[in-house]
């Protein structure tokens, strides 16, 4: 009887943790806002213009801590740098393209187009600025 109720238990929780985390993809809620339009730029890196690549994906753990610095990196350095992000998740070619690994990666690009720094993982804010100042970009 013990046992019963112990298994009864053990398949309660794991039913109740399981609502807790996939509920909210299923019950229609809308997607994080990203700062991306709704098709991939046709011109990564863009020309002439130092260039921040964060290809990611809306529902990675890491991403989504990234999106307020990428918001707020894409307003600090407007006209002055790209900011881009691209869910690989929705536009997966773009993972081929730039041979992703894992997510979120960072590319940065001279303004040459050339690709000068990557970065796998969630980059912080601090080490974002460094990387454009190296750049050339204040």
């Amino acid at each position: 009887m013990k046992k019963k109720l112990l298994i009864a238990g053990v398949v309660l929780v794991v039913l109740v943790v399981g609502a807790v985390f996939f509920w909210p993809r299923f019950a229609g809620k809308p997607p994080v806002e990203q700062p991306v339009p709704a098709a991939v730029p046709k011109e990564v890196p863009m020309p002439g213009m130092v260039t921040m690549l964060d290809l990611g994906a809306t529902e990675c753990i890491p991403c989504k801590l990234m999106l307020p610095i990428l918001q707020k990196m894409e307003k600090k350095y407007e006209g002055k740098a790209a900011v881009i992000f691209i869910d690989v998740w929705k536009f997966r070619p773009a993972a081929a393209k730039f041979k992703i690994r894992m997510i979120p990666t960072q590319i940065f690009f001279n303004r040459e187009g050339q690709e000068v720094f990557r970065h796998e993982g969630f980059l912080n804010e601090a080490a974002i600025v460094e990387q454009f100042k190296k750049l050339g970009v204040d």
